[in-house]
């Protein structure tokens, strides 16, 4: 059989010149095919394929592109060594046994991590507050206290509707199970220098990568956490409560990591390491507890993110900035027990289809933009908005309240530094790549999910028909909706944690899409984990992620490729089977996570530079274990994290990382 392949991402699927080959590799030399390149593609599509066997007539070959990223070619015998001689001495000669002076010696060599060095210059991307403030409405700010459940002493500033009264009145609202227990912190602690014991590289896995490729000059290498994951201080220096709140039941669920008190001693240790760039979000209701344009700015968050921002900048680091990661303000609820529901399309309502929520998410953007736009040279919008988008009437006000704060960035702040949004997928790889109804039904996932928001932010055209033909009540975009919108990105931020397999379901898409009772509404598609050899798509992890990384490839090529933007990993990452019942030197020595580390980054590697996809960089998730919505069992972390005592310590993945990246980067880089 002959397969043609183009680039990495498409697949022709053509009549097939059946030959006597005996294993792949002379399988593949019997055909001579043409191999267009991937910006000769769309010219040459059309046309017909030769293929011939060597010594054989030409075939015909009438092709058609499919998404899919496995052809199955059956071979058999051993794994080639194409390292190896076939020739060699080795293969034909008998070893000679002797005997010698035994002695415990072992050579190994000790290494520790190298710390980012200390800044000479600090670039700027925008003007500084005191130059932009005029281009908010009027603010005040004021400060609050802490709420305490229990307090007997009660606020008297009722007359002021945004005093400590009115204040305390929306936690009481909230009325949190078991939010009895308090962390160790009730102010920010100063950090001290990792010793050097903890910064000595672990034993290496005995194999590992062996590339030779080096990331661009420009490539953004960091790690990424969230607020509510890491923070707690849920109810301290006057944040009001949010939507991940409704996720917590234990009263272990509000403190995490600590990280709003802890955050220059989490900072510390990530520049200790050798990490550049520091993703974090800012939480909506630190900054304005009342939430609405027009209530007041609260200076406790103000001046916590700009110490949090100048101590990123003082280690040599660099801060990437998230609006909106899940943390709606329950403000746009009409009782807790509203909060969070399900809707048409994601997991949760995160009230993105509320009227008021696009107006007031606009106005929150843009105060923490003229805030910090000086010293941030990267911004998301939101953090995976399909997963909260409850409606399309939520899909609407994601997509124009991010275009309105991409103008302002760039056309009103005159901003030069990067603004996206991050999404999430999955990616969906066809079951069958030879099945055109597998490569239907995958194309259907990833552009529902993807396309969604990238087909009018990104290039500026409608919905795709996976979504229209779907969701109801979505709203239409105009030519004038589509011409603001168009171009409102810099880059597409993905979370490619793992890859799914994807076959059509049972009574097909059409008949899914229509009936909103389906079990697999709104995606319409089954989703996998085996492939048609009946193997598991990749290594298992304590959730849904796989270790696939020679889908992130393809993934990385299919979305480059559609969506003509660069692209940049806004998160991935492995928690480790059963890690949290391990003993801590187990959970320390995480080789699983280590392997899929370097395999999805040696595959971001080979894009760059065998297909030519733009990669901006990649950010790991997360720089510790913390909160996952609901408890801490699944390790996504590359550090432990004491839950007794908050004590941190470095797992050999976070080394392994580091190191792949330092090794590939070039000296005089970096």
């Amino acid at each position: 059989m002959c397969f043609l392949l183009l680039a990495a991402t498409h697949v022709i699927a053509a009549q097939l010149y059946r030959t006597s080959a005996r294993s792949a590799p002379s399988l593949l030399r019997t055909c001579r095919c043409l191999r267009p390149t991937p910006h000769r593609l769309p010219r040459i599509l059309p046309q017909l394929y030769t293929c011939r066997a060597w010594g054989q007539p030409p075939v015909s070959l009438k092709s058609t592109v499919a998404l899919a990223q496995q052809v199955y070619i059956p071979a058999q015998g051993p794994v080639s060594r194409p390292q190896c001689n076939a020739e060699s001495s080795y293969a034909h000669a008998t070893p000679t046994y002797t005997f010698g002076e035994f002695s415990f010696t072992q050579t190994e060599t000790v290494r520790t991590a190298t710390p980012l060095p200390s800044p000479t210059t600090t670039a700027t991307y925008a003007l500084p507050y005191e130059s932009l403030s005029h281009l908010v409405s009027s603010m005040t700010t004021t400060t609050w206290g802490n709420w305490d459940p229990n307090a007997t002493v009660k606020a008297t500033d009722t007359a002021d509707p945004y005093g400590n009264a009115a204040w305390s009145a929306i936690w009481e609202r909230a009325n949190l199970p078991n939010f009895t227990y308090r962390g160790l912190y009730s102010s920010t602690v100063s950090p001290t220098p990792v010793p050097t014991s903890e910064l000595v590289y672990p034993p290496p896995d005995y194999f590992g990568p062996q590339d030779c490729y080096y990331f661009p000059e420009d490539f953004m290498f960091g790690v990424a956490g969230s607020a509510s994951q890491i923070e707690g201080a849920i109810a301290d220096e006057g944040r009001t409560p949010v939507l991940m709140e409704t996720f917590s039941s234990g009263a272990r669920d509000y403190v995490a990591n600590e990280n709003y008190y802890l955050y220059k001693q989490d900072i510390e240790r990530l520049a200790s390491i050798g990490v550049k760039y520091y993703s974090f979000s800012i939480p909506w209701t630190r900054i304005m507890p009342f939430v609405f344009e027009g209530t007041p700015i609260n200076k406790h968050g103000i001046d916590h993110y700009d110490d949090l921002i100048n101590f990123v900048l003082e280690k040599g680091m660099v801060p990437t900035v998230t609006l909106l990661h899940f943390d709606t303000p329950l403000q746009f609820y009409g009782n807790m027990s509203e909060a969070g529901g399900k809707g048409l399309i994601g997991n949760t309502d995160g009230a993105y289809g509320n009227e008021t929520f696009e107006d007031a998410f606009v106005n929150y953007g843009k105060i923490v933009m003229t805030h910090y736009a000086d010293r941030v040279p990267v911004w998301f919008t939101f953090n995976e908005p399909i997963l909260y988008s409850s409606n399309g009437k939520s899909i609407n006000g994601v997509v124009k309240a991010h275009a309105r704060l991409y103008h302002f960035y760039h056309d009103v702040i005159n901003g030069t530094g990067k603004v996206g949004l991050k999404f999430n997928d999955n990616f969906g790889v066809p079951q069958d790549p030879q099945d055109a109804s597998h490569v239907e039904a995958a194309n259907h996932f990833n552009s529902f999910q993807i396309g969604t928001f990238a087909n009018p932010i990104n290039l500026g055209i409608d919905y795709p028909e996976s979504f229209k033909q779907t969701i109801p009540d979505y709203v239409p975009l105009t030519a004038e909706d589509l011409a603001y919108i168009n171009g409102t990105a810099d880059f597409v931020g993905l979370d490619p944690y793992t890859a799914t397999v994807i076959t059509p379901p049972p009574n097909g898409i059409a008949a899914c899409a229509a009936n909103t009772s389906d079990p697999l509404f709104p995606y319409c598609v089954q989703q996998l984990t085996n492939t048609t050899t009946g193997w598991a798509i990749g290594y298992r992890s304590q959730s849904y992620a796989y270790i696939t990384p020679t889908y992130l490839r393809t993934y990385l090529n299919w979305v480059w490729n559609t969506f003509r933007s660069p692209v940049l990993i806004t998160e991935f990452g492995f928690p480790v089977f059963d890690e949290a019942q391990r003993e801590l030197p187990d959970q320390l020595f995480d080789s699983p996570r280590s392997a899929y580390y370097q395999s999805f980054m040696s595959e971001v590697l080979k894009s760059i530079w065998e297909d030519g996809v733009h990669v901006l960089g990649a950010f790991a998730w997360s720089f510790a274990d913390n909160w996952e919505f609901g408890d801490y069992d699944s390790h996504f972390g590359i550090q432990t994290v004491n839950r007794t005592t908050q004590q941190r310590r470095y797992k050999k993945s976070f080394f392994d990382l580091v190191d792949f990246v330092q090794a590939r980067t070039a000296p005089g880089r970096g």
